[in-house]
């Protein structure tokens, strides 16, 4: 890793000198071996720079030029290696770190306009009054016309105990209305529990940061100890797209008393490695049901592949999305990040996860109308994207494929509002509440508790 670091570090203190002192580089480059393939690809690239720098039609920002041409190269590796330039840098320990100082909304950008999706439950924006499909058309006075969603997320957050004025349009109200948000800490919560029946539970985790594995021990500490005591256990990956490598393992290990739990292979030794569970005091003998779908990715595909090959968890759902691979993230200099694809994931039994997935022991789609559908079906996968690595190193990367085709006839009407349920789904699963009637309701999670009850109602005759 170090050799690399050091590889991109040179290349950014290269493009440093000729972006910003405007330099002749070819006299450098003469006393360098002419068979270096890759010093010759960085006086290519500099030719390059200089004469658009020059002779554009129109003034261009070097800087610019060449942010875009690293991206350029670092995203012809895979669909997740990138660099970060620093605000994606910093959301993304925010998000493995699980708190951050804000006001507790979510928001994208819709037809160009600041919306927000939800306020999360007890933040200020939530007491406030805020709610989903409000417009934010100004923060502390500043029109968010033409701002980016990285902009807008950057001047809502700060200290605890500072403020932010928003001004918002909603639907139905005539004149905007403005509100005086005091920050607070807001906790990004990973795990969400409840009981579906007494001694049946129901853990959802919605990825994997750098307390999930002790707050799903203290969830089902809880369960244990009631009455009566936990006797099947849902356990919910759907729409989870990962996160912290360690956790994954962790968390397979708390269900786990020994064996292979993933292996990871890479081209450099140290980055080939394999993790196994050890012995806990605590004994958990009930069985599991592991919900994934379409949405459940990397991490979540490890422990959901750990506990299926160990015949510890039935897996039930739809196939999970095929992310089988590890990133690293290497710190460059102004606050850049490097993240890139070190290695493959492989389950106890060997099976590579990317572009294949977890598939599950019982595949049941959620209901939609009444029917067995999921917007899942109209999405790409790993193997659907462009520049996706094959399950194994000898494998070619494979062309971009279409998107897959429903078995059924569905207007185009219809998949755009599968997929807008798909989106409301992720977002409340994520940072809404539970309740009780909604899982109720929830197809997947009632054939996995039915699935339960059928179980131990099996075990009762047997014995």
């Amino acid at each position: 890793m170090a050799g690399e670091k050091r590889r991109f570090s040179t290349l950014w203190i290269l493009i440093g000198v000729v972006v910003v002192m405007g330099i002749a580089v070819s006299g450098f480059y003469r006393n360098l071996s002419a068979g270096d393939e890759t010093y010759k690809g960085l006086k290519l690239f500099s030719d390059v720079i200089d004469l658009i720098e020059k002779n554009y039609v129109d003034p261009v920002d070097a800087k610019d030029l060449v942010q875009k041409a690293i991206q350029g190269m670092v995203n012809s590796l895979d669909p997740h290696s990138q660099l970060l330039p620093p605000e994606a840098f910093e959301e993304l320990k925010i998000d493995t770190q699980g708190e951050f100082g804000g006001i507790g909304i979510v928001i994208t950008m819709q037809k160009g306009a600041l919306t927000v999706i939800s306020p999360i439950e007890g933040t200020p924006a939530y007491q406030a009054g805020i709610k989903g499909g409000d417009i934010i058309i100004k923060v502390d006075g500043q029109s968010t016309k033409d701002m980016m969603l990285w902009e807008a997320v950057k001047k809502m957050r700060g200290p605890k105990g500072s403020q932010v004025a928003l001004s918002i349009v909603r639907e139905g109200v005539q004149k905007p209305m403005d509100f005086t948000l005091v920050r607070d800490i807001i906790p990004i919560e990973s795990v969400r529990a409840m009981t579906l029946k007494p001694g049946y539970g129901y853990i959802r985790v919605t990825n994997f940061q750098e307390n999930t594995t002790e707050d799903v021990v203290k969830e089902l500490k809880k369960m244990e100890a009631a009455t009566p005591p936990l006797k099947g256990l849902v356990l919910d990956l759907r729409d989870n797209p990962g996160g912290l490598l360690d956790q994954a393992i962790q968390l397979s290990d708390v269900f786990l008393d020994n064996g292979l739990i993933v292996s990871i292979k890479g081209r450099q030794k140290k980055n080939t490695k394999e993790f196994k569970a050890h012995l806990s005091g605590e004994k958990r003998e009930y069985p599991i049901i592991v919900l994934v779908n379409g949405g459940s990715a990397s991490a979540s595909e490890i422990v959901a592949g750990a506990l299926q090959d160990h015949k510890r968890a039935v897996v039930l759902g739809t196939t999970s999305f095929g992310k089988g691979s590890v990133q690293t993230v290497e710190t460059l200099r102004d606050g850049y990040g490097l993240k890139f694809t070190i290695a493959r994931y492989y389950t106890p039994s060997g099976r590579s996860i990317q572009a294949q997935g977890i598939v599950p022991d019982i595949e049941v789609k959620q209901r939609i109308d009444e029917k067995e559908a999921d917007a899942d079906d109209f999405l790409p996968k790993e193997k659907d994207l462009k520049n996706h690595l094959g399950a194994d190193p000898s494998e070619d990367k494979q062309k971009v494929k279409k998107e897959p085709e429903p078995k059924e006839e569905l207007t185009k009407e219809k998949k755009e509002e599968l997929k807008k349920q798909l989106k409301k789904r992720k977002t409340e699963s994520r940072y809404g509440p539970l309740d009780i009637e909604t899982l109720q309701s929830d197809y997947q999670v009632m054939r996995a508790l039915e699935i339960l009850i059928g179980h131990d109602v099996f075990k009762g005759v047997k014995s």
